[in-house]
């Protein structure tokens, strides 16, 4: 797929990794629907570095835990933009709850953002898609292929990310591919402390921690690629081998 011109939307492209990637496909000439619901500010701040690359930006609000909203997001984007490509499913929580203290709401918090979210993003993008076709990516977690016991919805959530690429992948060919990306240690919790970090770079094989530009190559790289679908390639330095 060549970029340049090409639509695209972004969930959770107000903070973190979201924004990075939107950041990304800016900077290769793609326009991009900048979705937020809380991160208001950084989604206008992703905005205006889209105004300085000269492509078009459409800022869009939705509370992708209500799966009505999540599912007309895409059609909303389409329209802003007039047609759309690409999906990346970014938005997610990552809340540390250990095993015996998940409550309900800690559970449907997570999924209903992490894989609910995603499900009905995708399932509307589909809709939107399906005679244009195009590509999607899905944030997942090397969370989903290990088992943090601290992280027990997390992991679940980000299992179930996995499963989802590989469903929509087989579902949706061959007009819309489907792959996901996996990171491992590239953006850490902000309240890790210098020790938690220190033990992470300890364990990861390459010896170092990621950064967002890690990741945003993995996802142009899966967008670019016209012969790989459901595939979740993992960005982790390693540390599934470790």
């Amino acid at each position: 797929m060549e970029l340049r011109g090409r639509n695209a939307l972004v969930t959770g492209a107000g903070i973190r990794l979201g924004r990075a990637i939107a950041f990304g496909l800016m900077r290769r000439g793609v326009n991009v629907a900048v979705h937020y619901f809380h991160s208001a500010h950084g989604a206008r701040s992703t905005a205006v570095e889209g105004e300085a690359a000269g492509v078009k930006v459409a800022l869009l609000e939705a509370d992708l835990v209500d799966a009505a909203q999540a599912e007309a997001l895409a059609g909303r984007a389409g329209d802003a933009l007039g047609g759309l490509d690409i999906v990346v499913n970014s938005a997610a929580i990552m809340d540390r709850r250990p095993l015996a203290e998940v409550t309900p709401a800690d559970w449907d918090r997570t999924m209903n953002l992490n894989l609910r979210g995603a499900f009905f993003v995708a399932k509307g993008a589909a809709a939107v898609m399906r005679d244009r076709g195009g590509a999607m990516v899905n944030m997942a977690d090397i969370a989903g292929f290990e088992r943090w016991k601290q992280y027990p919805a997390h992991c679940i959530s980000k299992a179930g990310v996995i499963a989802l690429t590989e469903l929509l992948a087989k579902a949706l060919a061959p007009k819309i591919r489907v792959n996901a990306v996996a990171p491992g240690a590239v953006l850490l919790p902000d309240d890790w402390s210098a020790d938690a970090r220190a033990r992470v770079v300890g364990s990861t094989p390459l010896g170092r921690l990621g950064s967002p530009a890690d990741v945003v190559g993995a996802v142009l790289f899966l967008l670019e690629q016209d012969y790989i679908t459901g595939e979740t390639l993992v960005v982790d330095g390693g540390r599934l081998v470790r």
